[in-house]
């Protein structure tokens, strides 16, 4: 029910015909590339830095961070988490990984070799994690995005996702580009681009039919992860399970 409520939200939403609505524009995508993926990979969190695909993974005794090689899907370094801690969203920030865990409320701190250099503890759940190159930016499964100091993980400000007055809820997998937040909505197709200011929904990508169903795995298959190359400006997208990583364009 709350799915399809939410649903009907976004269409009516983008649908209502008013001078504002007509501002925030719906998206398709082209794939320009694939690439291979773990389909036994829970995708939690997913980060492209220095040429390099960085993961995080979830599921209970399953969990880890990966770096990885985009283009063959070779794992070149993985780091496994305690057994009772879920992995969640990544982000990379001076050179240094903060991984998040979903019920643990503990954060880890990483160098680029995946040695432990801090853990921090926060209140509530763990989902997808960003940067604006200053501050951490954090979801939690709720509407809000919170906004973290790097240093010491406090938070600074928040801001509450909605469009038109109606709260956007399950915000996931969160990735900063070129002054937006994109976001992945749990079991949705679809990603939201964000005003990183005020929260409110500025458009949004519909990523129905990317992949075959058929490819799946298991039932638990939705879109999660979004990893940007700043250098080329590449975006990439994935979910739970699938056995591929697409970069895409964004068409309208």
């Amino acid at each position: 029910m709350k799915k399809t409520i939410l649903l009907l939200i976004i269409i009516t939403i983008f649908a209502a015909p008013s001078a504002v609505s007509a501002k925030i524009k719906s998206y398709s995508y082209k794939i320009i590339n694939t690439y291979p993926h773990d389909s036994t990979a829970f995708t939690q969190g997913l980060e492209f830095f220095n040429g390099f695909l960085y993961e995080s993974t979830g599921l209970y005794d399953k969990s880890s961070l990966k770096k990885i090689n985009l283009n063959t899907g070779e794992i070149l370094k993985i780091k496994k988490l305690p057994g009772n801690h879920f992995g969640e969203g990544i982000t990379i920030l001076n050179d240094k990984i903060y991984q998040l865990t979903w019920k643990a409320k503990t954060a880890y701190v990483y160098d680029l070799n995946f040695n432990l250099l801090k853990e921090f503890s926060y209140k509530g759940e763990g989902w997808g994690l960003t940067n604006d190159s200053q501050h951490l930016i954090m979801s939690n499964g709720s509407n809000k995005i919170y906004y973290r100091n790097p240093d010491n993980f406090s938070v600074l400000r928040t801001i509450e996702v909605a469009a038109y007055g109606e709260k956007i809820s399950n915000i996931n997998e969160l990735e900063y580009i070129n002054g937006e937040i994109f976001a992945n909505i749990w079991f949705e197709d679809y990603i939201l681009r964000i005003n990183p200011e005020s929260g409110e929904i500025n458009s949004m990508i519909n990523l129905s039919g990317i992949i075959n169903p058929d490819n799946y795995l298991h039932e638990i298959n939705v879109l999660n992860g979004i990893a940007y190359d700043e250098d080329t400006g590449r975006l990439f997208v994935t979910g739970k399970l699938w056995p591929h990583i697409f970069e895409i364009k964004i068409v309208e």
